[in-house]
């Protein structure tokens, strides 16, 4: 997957809905003991994906270049 497609790809479903982005609402959901409900589990794992694939490729593009 290319950078392009992996940034556009965070900026949209990884933030959407924008206000207040989603992800940022599972993720407190899941800190405070609150993401109990199937659906919240797949909207984190919907909205973290995106951002996982970015961290792995800078990782993997940063293992590369040493």
């Amino acid at each position: 997957m290319n950078w392009t497609t992996i940034i556009i790809l965070c900026l949209t479903l990884g933030l959407a809905p924008f206000n207040p982005p989603h992800i940022v609402e599972k993720l407190q959901m899941l800190f405070n003991g609150k993401l109990v409900r199937p659906i919240d589990w797949f909207d984190l794992i919907l909205h973290s994906t995106p951002w996982a694939i970015l961290i792995y490729k800078i990782v993997i593009t940063g293992l590369k270049k040493n």
